[in-house]
């Protein structure tokens, strides 16, 4: 087995007996063999639906599960986060071990998983099903290799995570659930072997214009809320960002109207903007909101009519950025383990639950939980199963690397 040919490097961090790298080395044997169990368990997950802010079903399930593999303090916090703990020796270092509930799709989507000998496929079966059965599958090896830490791990299963949750439920666990008590954060999020150790920061906005409307014939001439969502649309498309770093935008969503021979009395758009620089990403926004108010007037402009439309901007979403650089622990604990395990990864910059301790200066990183997926957020979502067990492993020695093994 290829860790055992590494396994030295890990000790350095974690073990300081012999006993206790026989107990790694039986938690990590445990995770390779045991990977059926948490492949089937990953289907089980991903046919339960959690549609954004519906994630109650899937709630319960973790909630059933984290009392069954023998954690401690199991409740579902005021947002709906689902938290156990496995406690220490001591309560410092605090680390939380995330994975995120919610899909991105709506309410009556099929979520049956289709299972050959080397895929699975159903919407969300990567993101986040693969996150949250590798951190089950974490406690199970931890359980089975009877490995007592020094440091506390508390298990949390988020809400919020995608799309308009904004981070709910792990914002909630900074703020409130767990104030002042978490050193380090670990988010299992997806398919694949690279990390997320800098924060995409976004904006997001619901922009709706406004106006007495009517008839499309007796009632021409009037301002048309719909004729000044297109304008603004259009100069939004051509506005300029850099490449490096990287800055985006997109116009998502629009809505508006009642009848094709009715002048509109409302249409709105949604509005998103990313970026790794807090400072390109100010730049963007305030391009923007000059850009709605430019195509309102220029729509109010264009019509002789005294009865003028009105612009509500309004923030409905927002994500911050950062990075902690080469010296953050949590990266240093992954690379470690990389080495051990023979991984290959690169850095990637991303929006994830990390997001909110990266921009408190927690070390934080987010690891996907392993395996090979395509299609995330579609409904033709895909996951290989080849050697999958290497995600959960990585995601064992990362945590033990900071909370370490109790003598």
């Amino acid at each position: 087995m290829k860790t055992r040919v590494f396994l030295s490097f890990v000790f350095l961090l974690t073990a300081e007996s012999l006993g206790q790298q026989h107990q790694i080395q039986r938690a990590l044997d445990f995770i390779e063999s045991f990977e059926p169990q948490t492949l089937a368990e990953q289907a089980t997950i991903c046919e339960i639906p959690a549609p954004p802010f519906k994630e109650d079903k899937r709630t319960a399930y973790f909630k059933k599960r984290f009392h069954e593999l023998g954690l401690k303090n199991v409740h579902i916090d005021k947002v709906g986060n689902v938290i156990g703990e496995r406690t220490g020796t001591s309560q410092k270092p605090t680390l939380v071990l995330s994975a995120h509930l919610d899909t991105v799709f709506p309410e009556g989507t099929d979520v049956k998983v289709i299972r050959t000998d080397t895929t699975l496929k159903a919407p969300g079966i990567g993101d986040d099903s693969r996150g949250l059965a590798a951190m089950l599958a974490v406690v199970h090896a931890l359980n089975e290799a009877k490995i007592r830490t020094e440091g506390t791990l508390v298990f949390v299963a988020t809400v919020g995570e995608e799309g308009l949750g904004d981070l709910r439920g792990v914002r909630h666990l900074f703020e409130y659930e767990l104030k002042d008590r978490i050193t380090h954060f670990v988010s299992i999020d997806g398919s694949g072997n690279n990390y997320t150790d800098s924060a995409v920061g976004s904006n997001r906005y619901r922009v709706t214009f406004k106006g007495p409307g009517g008839h499309s014939y007796g009632a021409f001439g009037l301002s048309n809320p719909i004729h000044a969502l297109g304008r603004a649309v259009e100069k939004i498309s051509r506005l300029k960002v850099p490449a490096q770093p990287k800055t985006t935008f997109n116009v998502g969503r629009i809505e508006g109207g009642t009848s094709v021979n009715s002048i509109a009395h409302s249409a709105w758009f949604e509005m998103d903007m990313r970026s790794e620089s807090a400072e390109e990403l100010a730049k963007l926004d305030s391009s923007f909101k000059y850009l709605v108010q430019h195509a309102l007037a220029e729509e109010n402009e264009f019509w002789t009519s005294p009865r003028k439309l009105a612009v509500d901007v309004n923030l409905i979403g927002q994500r911050p950025t950062g990075t902690l650089g080469a010296d953050n622990p949590m990266l240093k604990a992954v690379l470690a383990a990389d080495s051990i395990l023979g991984i290959k990864s690169e850095s990637r910059a991303g929006s994830t639950d990390s997001n909110v301790p990266i921009s408190l200066g927690i070390p934080a990183i987010t690891i996907p939980g392993g395996g090979r997926g395509e299609g995330a957020h579609s409904l033709n979502e895909i996951f290989f199963k080849k050697d999958s067990h290497l995600g959960p492993q990585r995601a064992l020695l990362t945590v033990l690397a900071v909370v370490g093994i109790s003598k």
